[in-house]
C-alpha cells in the first residue's frame, strides 16, 4: 500500500490510506454538525432565502456547489489506483462510479437549468454544500478506487447476497432516480404554469410581468398527495440502494446516506411549518413533512 500520494495536494487529494481513515472517521460525525440547524429556523436558500450582499445566484450557486462531488469522485478514483499498483478494478466498482456520475449528471449539471427559475442562495449555504460534495466524493472515490473491494474476492466477502443484491440495489438505485426526477418536475411544472398564466395576463394588458422565483404552491402530484418533500424521500431511497449495492460494509456508502437525512431532515421539517404558515392547515392537510407515519 502507496504511502505517500500525488495529486492536485500531494497525501490528501487524493489522499494517502492514513489521511483517507482519518476523514473518514471524522466525516460519521457530520450528523452532529448538521444537527444545529434544529436551532434555527434559517436557511438560505429556496424559498427562506431573504436578501443578502453575500448571495449568489442561483443557478451558479447551485451548479458550482454539486459538481464537485462527482468531480471529485472520478479525479480520486482515476488516480489511485496506479498509486496502488493497481492494474484492474473489479467491475462493480466501474459501474457505482457510474451510479454516481449519473446521479449528479441531472442534480449538479441539467438540474440548474431545467428549473423556470432558482431562488438566490447565500454564500454560507453554498460553502458548506461545496465542502460536503468534495469530502463525499473524496470518501466514495477513494474506497472505489483502492481503499475498498480490489478484487472478486473481496467483492463476495462484501456482499452476503451476492449478484443479487448487488443487482437489488442498483434497482433501488434507479426506482428512486427516476422518482426524484418526476417530483422535482412537479415542482418544476408549478413554476411553468405560473409563467404561462403571466404570459397570457401581460398579452391581455391585464399585469406587468412579475419573477416567479418566489412563486409556490401546495404540490399534489405524485408521493406529494402524502408528503411535502418526497423528492427527499426518494433520493434517500436512492441512496439506500447504492449502500445495499456496495454492501452495508460500506462506510463511505453508509455515511453519504446517513449524512443526507442528517442535513436534509430538518430542512423538511422546518419546510412544512412554512407552507402551514404560508397556506394554511386546511390547504397542506395531513401531508407528512417527509416520512409517512414517522414526521
Amino acid at each position: 500500500m502507496a504511502t505517500s500520494t500525488l495529486g492536485l495536494v500531494p497525501n490528501w487529494y487524493p489522499p494517502t490510506r492514513e489521511h483517507y481513515d482519518l476523514i473518514l472517521s471524522l466525516w460519521k460525525w457530520f450528523p452532529a454538525f448538521a444537527s444545529l440547524q434544529w436551532a434555527t429556523t434559517w436557511y438560505g436558500m429556496g424559498k427562506t432565502s431573504l436578501p443578502s450582499p453575500l448571495n449568489l445566484p442561483g443557478r451558479f450557486a447551485w451548479l458550482t456547489m454539486e459538481s464537485p462531488g462527482f468531480l471529485t469522485l472520478l479525479y480520486t478514483f482515476s488516480s489511485l489506483p496506479p498509486q496502488l499498483s493497481l492494474p484492474d478494478l473489479p467491475w462493480q466498482n466501474t459501474v457505482l462510479a457510474g451510479l454516481f456520475v449519473i446521479h449528479y449528471s441531472y442534480r449538479a449539471i441539467l438540474f440548474p437549468f431545467l428549473q423556470p427559475s432558482m431562488a438566490p442562495m447565500h454564500l454560507s449555504i453554498w460553502a458548506s454544500a461545496f465542502g460536503f460534495q468534495v469530502i463525499n466524493g473524496m470518501m466514495l472515490g477513494s474506497w472505489l478506487g483502492g481503499y475498498g473491494p480490489t478484487t472478486q474476492q473481496d467483492w463476495n466477502n462484501l456482499l452476503p447476497g451476492g449478484t443479487l443484491q448487488f443487482t437489488v440495489g442498483i434497482a433501488v438505485f434507479y426506482v428512486g432516480l427516476a422518482a426524484n426526477y418526476y417530483h422535482d418536475d412537479e415542482l418544476r411544472e408549478i413554476r411553468r404554469r405560473e409563467n404561462h398564466r403571466q404570459d397570457r395576463l401581460v398579452k391581455e394588458g391585464k399585469v406587468k410581468r412579475a419573477d416567479v422565483a418566489k412563486h409556490y404552491e401546495v404540490p399534489k402530484a405524485g408521493l406529494f398527495k402524502y408528503m411535502l418533500y418526497p423528492h427527499y424521500f426518494v433520493e434517500w431511497l436512492e441512496w439506500f440502494g447504492y449502500w445495499t449495492a456496495a454492501g452495508y460494509g460500506c462506510v463511505p456508502a453508509r455515511c453519504f446516506l446517513f449524512n443526507e437525512v442528517a442535513s436534509m431532515l430538518p430542512r423538511a421539517v422546518r419546510g412544512k411549518q412554512w407552507y402551514v404558515d404560508k397556506f394554511g392547515e386546511e390547504k397542506v392537510g395531513k401531508k407528512w413533512a417527509v416520512i409517512p407515519g414517522v414526521w
